[in-house]
């Protein structure tokens, strides 16, 4: 049997490891162990004996013990997608890279910024992604946290299937709430005993043995079926946890906060990291009829009296912050530039129940309180504080009281203090589209770009038409059209699409100012177009996710 060149130059001694040695140090440091055919050179030959030593070991290789088979997939019964919402699907995942940058972006739509309005519509119908785009969905999400929560909800079960098995969608485990534990998985099986906690083997078994992820997606879910058993199970490791896990077990307390997690929490009070205090202090603070509200507005109250004489409120900030008060949450050490009285009487005013003043000041209302002089100059300081207490606690009446009118300007000192977008989360959405409406119309569009954020979707009518008028009128100003790219792009996500038609107008390229910015009369076209052309888009997506009946539930 003749034998070729290779065999005859690879001596049988020479190992896979001599040959990586010599390609690694070079034919010219280094001799290969092989000897060259005539006229060929010492790397040609190397690389001879390399393939021929792999095709060796390929063909000797021993088959490895077969792993277990992963289990099914889990079957998701929602519908699924009409197939021009797929269609649709399949075209916003392809572009998610986006368009380039520049500050000039033509006509076309952005379809990076129409895929969380879409999926958060499929979800309201209760669809369920196709099986061949969750690849795509997931390494959409993967890159975008902010289309996380929608895009595993569409991806449903299978999204965590996914996930257990490729490392790169682990995100999917911690980004999952409530990760697939359904009420029926979480309740303690009949007779075992483990009613009185309410939780079963299972979830026990997780909560020692899992990953942090699937800890927190379990504590969540748990948290919506049984806030009670989710405190039992957290207070059987709470000792034993890292300080920056126990603040993230403590966050989950938010959702569904009650008096029944008081005790928790005061014994958190206590807690050894300073981050989990101040959490526990602020989650206590939300609820008004606790006792460290109580003691948040005793301490409060004592600060501040009515001058009857001449109606105004008098302040007696703090001497000293003890160590009750610093158990309750209050930072001792203030800010750099900031004094220590004022910081801690910020700190108690912020804290305690908004409730507590009207008594104080002689049954007056929130309105009628916020109208009072504050003496020796604490406004600021006062106001700013009651601020932060009506955005922390929710309450429209005080929040309303602060913002005051939208069409008056703010007075001087209130820069400092008063933050418009927070005040109006507390407030109803309708009145906090009117109130933004209000502001642009009188105010302009320079700072209602934070207002707008906080307006819900579709914006309202009236807030829809007072933000194109404005755009309008700037415009008109000749200034350019990247100047309001913020609330442009707010625009194209926000407007009711039903208004499109009454848009078309704007469209129209107008002749050039003489006072305005070269050519902005074109780039305003443009805006204008792509405006529309987004709107007709959404308007078009809407519809082919219900093109003949309501909305379904899950």
């Amino acid at each position: 049997m003749a034998t070729t060149a290779a065999d005859t130059t690879t001596p049988t001694a020479t190992t896979w490891d001599d040959l990586v040695a010599a390609a690694l140090l070079g034919t010219g440091r280094r001799t290969p162990p092989v000897a060259p055919r005539p006229g060929q050179d010492a790397a040609s030959a190397l690389l001879d004996a390399a393939a021929v030593q792999t095709v060796r070991r390929r063909a000797g290789l021993l088959p490895a013990v077969a792993r277990r088979r992963p289990a099914p997939a889990p079957e998701d019964r929602r519908p699924p997608l009409p197939p021009a919402a797929r269609a649709r699907l399949a075209m916003l995942l392809a572009d998610r890279a986006g368009p380039a940058g520049g500050s000039r972006r033509g006509t076309a739509p952005d379809l990076t910024e129409l895929l969380p309005q879409w999926l958060t519509a499929a979800n309201q119908y209760g669809y369920r992604a196709p099986a061949a785009l969750l690849p795509a969905l997931l390494d959409t999400a993967r890159g975008r946290t902010d289309l996380r929560p929608e895009a595993l909800a569409l991806a449903g079960p299978r999204a965590l299937w996914l996930a257990r098995l490729n490392p790169q969608w682990k995100f999917a485990l911690r980004s999952s709430p409530a990760g697939d534990w359904t009420p029926a998985a979480l309740a303690a099986p009949t007779g075992d005993g483990d009613e009185a906690r309410g939780y079963g083997e299972a979830a026990e078994r997780t909560w020692q043995e899992g990953l942090f992820a699937e800890r927190v997606a379990l504590l969540t879910a748990l948290r919506r079926h049984d806030p009670a058993a989710a405190r039992t199970l957290l207070a059987t490791t709470w000792s034993t946890e890292r300080a920056e896990d126990r603040l993230m077990f403590l966050d989950s307390l938010r959702e569904g906060l009650s008096a029944g997690d008081e005790p928790f929490l005061e014994e958190a009070l206590a807690d050894r990291s300073r981050n989990v205090r101040a959490t526990s202090a602020e989650l206590l603070s939300g609820l008004p009829d606790s006792a460290l509200a109580a003691r948040m507005a005793h301490r409060a109250r004592s600060c501040l009296s009515l001058d009857f004489g001449d109606p105004r409120i008098a302040v007696e900030a703090p001497h000293e912050c003890d160590g009750a008060m610093q158990r309750d949450g209050i930072v001792a050490k203030p800010p750099s530039g900031r004094g220590e009285r004022s910081w801690w009487l910020g700190q108690l005013v912020e804290a305690a129940p908004l409730s507590a003043w009207n008594g104080r000041f002689g049954g007056r209302s929130a309105a009628e309180i916020v109208a009072l002089p504050v003496a020796d100059g604490w406004r600021p300081d006062l106001h700013a504080a009651w601020c932060r207490a009506a955005a922390r606690q929710g309450n429209a009446e005080w929040s309303r009281a602060l913002l005051g009118p939208a069409a008056s300007p703010p007075a001087a000192d209130e820069a400092s203090w008063r933050d418009p977008a927070k005040l109006l989360s507390a407030l109803p959405h309708g009145e906090r589209a009117a109130w933004v409406a209000a502001f642009i119309s009188v105010h302009g569009l320079s700072e209602a770009f934070r207002l707008l954020g906080v307006c819900a979707v579709p914006w309202s009518e009236p807030l829809g038409r007072a933000v194109v008028d404005a755009l309008d009128i700037a415009r008109d100003a000749g200034s350019y059209p990247w100047s309001f790219s913020g609330v442009m792009g707010l625009a194209e996500r926000c407007l009711d699409p039903e208004q499109a038609d009454r848009l078309e107008v704007l469209t129209a390229q107008p002749d050039e100012s003489e006072n305005g910015s070269p050519g902005a009369a074109g780039y305003w076209s443009e805006a204008f177009q792509r405006l529309v052309g987004t709107l007709r888009l959404r308007a078009a997506m809407r519809r082919e996710l219900a093109p003949d009946h309501g909305p379904r539930c899950p």
